[in-house]
């Protein structure tokens, strides 16, 4: 029987879908609440310029697992890489044209953000490590799209990944929009079948999107000899899901998701960081505890203090900026500054990568930091 996370007030309905179901919500939310303004992104950090690009992938040995009409799996992804210049091209908008459409009307007064990636640019000279990322069930491949641009403008090739009908709006290059198409569980056990094939199907979309890498726009940037994964939520289960079948991701990241599938008791042999809310560190959640014991590589389990479970998103800044109240700011994406919560993740992630992937060892993930205490190394983790 799958252990569950506690999830305070957030909902009543079955624990494990507490968390998914709040992401499920977000782009009603944005669509209800966002007043009169123009929402930003942080400014990345990094020393080079982004560009960034989509891609269609079909996928025709599979029908879609969800729409049974539809024969063939489609995938949308973008890629953010390192870019040579950004002249002459211009930046990207943070959703698609048809997905702005619906979560923005016209008489709604806001606007939505505008990233720092080109879109187009010509990728930089050289080959870089490859990131892959999975969003959290029921939201889209730009749910963390500042922390995606900073790692890019560091020198790492991020592809982020939409799971059509799991995402609430996932628009394709002819303007078709795949709305989410997820069926409501109405029992433990049914819920239990769903997040195993919810998981399932990324995993799959996953892999498929490994094996394409080579067709994607900025291909020539990629070194496909170093490869990791991150995701936030299901992304963080299913970066760990998939580890554990497919040996090209050299090191994996779970952005404060319940781990689920076999991987819990299989564990994994190569390098995993789990960073998440301080929920985790009272055993709140069992599945971080179980899979802990079971990790034998390099492992890392980190708490931002103050943070929730939407923290690990760009709506850590965003709700703060369209005036969300209190108490939903409170249960939504914690106490934490939001300015200050998205320099901390980025930190820590990109020190992990650096590790593992690029072989920089540096002294962030060794311990306490004085420059970020708002990070704990749990005496649980051992």
């Amino acid at each position: 029987m799958r252990n569950t996370p506690r999830t305070g007030d957030i909902d009543d309905y079955p624990a494990t879908l507490a968390h998914r179901r709040v992401e499920g919500m977000l782009t009603t939310l944005l669509a209800v609440v966002l007043a009169a303004t123009q929402l930003t992104l942080p400014q990345p950090t990094g020393p080079l310029r982004v560009g960034t690009a989509t891609a269609h992938l079909v996928d025709t040995s599979r029908p879609d697992p969800w729409v049974a009409a539809e024969r063939h799996r489609e995938l949308m992804v973008q890629v953010w890489y390192p870019a040579r210049s950004v002249r002459g091209h211009q930046r990207a908008d943070w959703v698609s044209p048809g997905v702005a459409a619906i979560v923005n009307p016209p008489d709604s007064g806001f606007t939505l953000p505008v990233t720092h990636g080109y879109v187009g640019a010509p990728p930089a000279p050289g080959r870089h490590p490859v990131l892959l990322y999975s969003p959290g069930f029921g939201v889209e491949r730009t749910a963390s799209t500042a922390l995606v641009e900073d790692l890019a403008g560091h020198g790492y090739v991020v592809v982020t990944i939409d799971h059509p009908h799991d995402a609430g709006f996932v628009e394709f290059p002819d303007g078709r929009i795949a709305l989410r198409d997820i069926p409501t569980p109405t029992s433990p056990e049914q819920e239990e079948q769903l997040l195993d094939k919810v998981l399932d199907v990324r995993v799959t979309d996953t892999r498929f999107v490994l094996s394409r890498l080579r067709e994607l726009p900025a291909a020539t940037a990629m070194d496909l000899s170093r490869i990791g994964m991150f995701g936030h939520s299901m992304g963080g289960a299913t970066a760990a899901a998939t580890m554990l079948v497919d040996r090209r991701i050299r090191a994996g990241l779970n952005l404060d998701g319940s781990f689920t599938g076999p991987v819990i008791e299989a564990g994994l042999n190569r390098p995993f960081l789990m960073l998440g809310s301080d929920t985790h560190g009272d055993e709140q959640d069992e599945t971080w505890t179980r899979t802990w014991a079971k990790l034998r590589g390099p492992r890392y389990w980190l708490e931002l203090t103050g943070s929730a479970h939407l923290s690990f998103s760009d709506y850590q800044v965003l709700f703060h900026q369209i005036g969300l109240p209190a108490d939903q700011i409170e249960q939504t994406v914690g106490s934490i500054d939001g300015d200050r919560s998205v320099a901390i993740q980025r930190a820590y992630v990109r020190a992990f990568f650096d590790r593992h992937l690029r072989g920089r060892p540096g002294t962030l993930l060794n311990g306490p930091s004085p420059r970020y205490p708002e990070i704990s190394f749990p005496a649980a983790a051992g």
